[in-house]
């Protein structure tokens, strides 16, 4: 997947197009653009590369482990998938970083190629899983007594496995199209986007993926819109008919959740998208590069957040998760850790004291000897 920021996967110039670069790059791509916020946005990315780290890694361990791999539905195995992107994301955040801090050619080539590649490609893993989650809850709401074959555990591997090969297969062509239009740059201009080394090849290629990406966007955003609608419609017939009843109550805790995740949605997202086609379409009119790089990186910044507030969905959506965060849960594994050490202190005193008696008698046995014999 491209860099729908403009800091996407490396672009790099025919031999006319260096020659070009060399003679009027302050005209071409306006490099006098200011770049002292950088350093905001720098200590933004590493409070999110922490926390979502530390947050993501930590569901990865709940869900993957022994107790949570036996019992697995599909709204399981997305967010497994979902926690699985907001963790690789966590893993680009370092290599953009550096590439905030540096101005090295060779820093800016490989952030160019593969960071910012697997950044957004995995960015956009979040979306569809969002969407697929989403999808999801309403069917379940549609079809409350039964199975569509959309929630099956199957389907929803073969939906994950899809997704993340139609993703990777994008982000490889766009790394081949930029690898094969690769020339030499003896230097790179201080802003971290990566523009200003696309060829007139990849500045196609890029615009083609960007549009298409901002479609699955749309069509994601569209749908969970409407899965919000339809469930706050469902819940008012609802209540029309029984206002006190269970399945009433069942509706408004579905609105609830169904409402958090369009919200989340929408805060890390959508500003990002507003931004991103015209960003990929007027990015090289000098007189609009100081506002579109400052929109650009701030909107980002927005879409980064979503590493640190996923785990949100995933406390809502899965039981066993919030099983695992319970306190009495906790509180028992702390209980069962304390009651441990203690059975290992008694065990070891019981094992002393067992010594001092076997010595004492040895002592006594060896003092008899002498008046037996």
């Amino acid at each position: 997947m491209s860099d729908p920021g403009g800091v996407g996967v490396t672009p790099f110039f025919n031999q006319s197009s260096v020659s070009n670069l060399t003679n009027s790059s302050a005209s071409t791509h306006c490099d006098q653009v200011d770049t002292s916020a950088n350093v905001f946005f720098l200590v933004i990315c590493t409070l999110v590369f922490l926390v979502g780290l530390l947050l993501n890694g930590f569901t990865l361990k709940v869900y993957f482990c022994r107790a949570q791999q036996q019992v697995s539905s599909s709204v399981t195995i997305y967010l497994k998938n979902l926690a699985a992107a907001d963790f690789l994301i966590s893993l680009c955040l370092p290599l953009r970083i550096t590439n905030y801090t540096s101005s090295s050619v060779s820093i800016r080539w490989i952030y160019c190629t593969f960071g910012a590649s697997a950044f957004y490609l995995n960015m956009y893993a979040s979306i569809l899983f969002m969407g697929y989650i989403a999808a999801n809850r309403y069917l379940k709401i549609v079809h409350p007594l039964g199975n569509h074959i959309l929630q099956t555990v199957r389907a929803a591997h073969i939906i994950s496995t899809l997704t993340w090969v139609f993703l990777l297969a994008t982000s490889s062509a766009y790394v081949i199209v930029s690898l094969l239009t690769k020339e030499p740059l003896s230097s790179v201009p201080d802003m971290v986007t990566c523009d200003v080394l696309h060829s007139e090849q990849l500045s196609l290629c890029y615009k083609i993926i960007h549009t298409c990406s901002a479609a699955i966007f749309l069509l994601v955003l569209i749908s969970l819109i409407f899965f919000y609608y339809g469930t706050s419609r469902r819940l008012s017939l609802a209540q029309q008919r029984q206002p006190a009843s269970s399945n009433s109550k069942k509706l408004s805790k579905s609105r609830r959740n169904m409402l958090v995740l369009v919200s989340l949605f929408c805060l890390c997202f959508v500003p990002y998208h507003l931004v991103r086609l015209p960003y990929a379409f007027l990015r090289r009119q000098c007189s609009l590069s100081q506002v579109f790089y400052y929109l650009k990186e701030l909107t980002i910044m927005l879409s980064i957040l979503n590493v640190c507030l996923d785990p949100l969905i995933y406390f809502i959506f899965c039981k066993a998760f919030r099983a695992h965060l319970s306190p009495r849960r906790l509180f028992s594994i702390t209980q069962a850790a304390t009651q441990g050490a203690n059975t290992e202190r008694r065990s070891s005193n019981g094992r002393m004291s067992t010594l001092k008696i076997n010595r004492k008698t040895s002592l006594t046995v060896t003092t008899k000897q002498p008046g037996v014999l």
